[in-house]
């Protein structure tokens, strides 16, 4: 049992240990105490970061009296405090200037899974304890930008998701191999960390729905990518606009409108349940969570690393796309 106990604690001893069943009000205490903290980082990020899109009673119309309640209801989610995370250990990482939110469960052999965009670790709340329960050591994690972790008003793009991934192998599992699950563009992070990655870091490459860029802008192989391109380019103007930026922002994060985008992305209509769509929404309602749209929106499409020069580039791999998915070209 004590071994047990010590193989599901986090390698780096600044971090938070998992706390047995006998420590709950203790855990209850920490967790409060975190929370505080956490909102109060929030709030000189809010405060210090330069964001053209943060609301102002010069600049910006005030909202109507719907939308603010909307909002206030969103902010009562709180990013990263759903009822999945029971029986997993929750954690914070110091990376550069932002804290890094991420879970852990399971023993033996390390797996790093990597959300897409607009998702966060919660996204694998079904694949996190499948995985655990088979002799893995499961990290997942929230990219800088997304979820819980902190969203400092900067320039997003797939090579520093891929630095963060380095970064948190050498950190976490610097002595044992370990496999990179992505899904999306996080899929073509883990791609671009792979290609970065010291040789020997990696035993293995899981490429879900891959993305073949950042945004669609970069899809310049598919000629309806192509013949959309002026309307892409329109959007990205309209969205470097605050106010249209914003009021589009707006106008997503409803729980309806979350519902409706799932739907349409799942096979599966029964695995787009309240959980999902709160798990989703609630990040949308942090500080510089626009900031982060717009980026990876308006960037440059940051097309993948090869890696064949590379040492990783004998590294075993598996690329997955649904069969029925709406993705699929068959």
């Amino acid at each position: 049992m004590q071994a047990a106990e010590r193989c599901l604690r986090p390698q780096h001893s600044q971090h938070s240990a998992w706390v047995s069943r006998s420590c709950r009000d203790q855990q209850h205490r920490s967790c409060l105490l975190d929370k505080q903290t956490r909102q109060l980082r929030l709030q000189c990020t809010a405060r210090n970061s330069v964001s053209p899109f943060q609301s102002s009673s010069k600049d910006v119309p005030a909202r109507s009296n719907k939308a603010v309640q909307q909002q206030q209801q969103a902010q009562e989610l709180q990013p990263g405090s759903s009822s999945w995370q029971q029986g997993f250990s929750r954690h914070k990482w110091q990376w550069r200037d932002s804290s890094i939110n991420y879970v852990t469960a399971g023993c033996g052999k390390p797996v790093l899974l990597v959300h897409g965009f607009g998702a966060s670790a919660g996204h694998y709340r079904r694949t996190i304890p499948h995985l655990a329960q088979n002799g893995f050591k499961v990290y997942a994690i929230d990219l800088v930008g997304f979820g819980a972790s902190d969203k400092p008003a900067q320039q997003y793009t797939i090579e520093l998701w891929a630095e963060l991934l380095v970064d948190f192998m050498a950190e976490f599992m610097p002595e044992t191999p370990a496999v990179l699950v992505g899904n999306s563009i996080g899929s073509l992070s883990c791609l671009t960390a792979a290609a970065a990655a010291p040789e020997g870091q990696l035993a293995g490459l899981v490429l879900l729905n891959c993305a073949g860029a950042m945004n669609n802008k970069g899809v310049i192989n598919d000629w309806r990518i192509v013949l959309a391109l002026p309307l892409l380019l329109l959007i990205d103007l309209l969205l470097r606009t605050p106010p249209i930026a914003r009021a589009l922002f707006d106008a997503l994060a409803q729980p309806e409108t979350i519902s409706k985008v799932l739907g349409g992305i799942y096979v599966d209509k029964a695995a787009v349940d309240a959980e999902l769509v709160d798990i989703i929404l609630a990040p949308a309602f942090t500080p510089n969570a626009l900031d982060v749209f717009v980026s990876v929106i308006t960037g440059r499409p940051c097309w993948p690393q090869a890696l064949g020069s590379h040492p990783q580039g004998q590294l075993p791999a598996a690329c997955g796309l649904g069969r029925h998915g709406p993705l699929h070209t068959h």
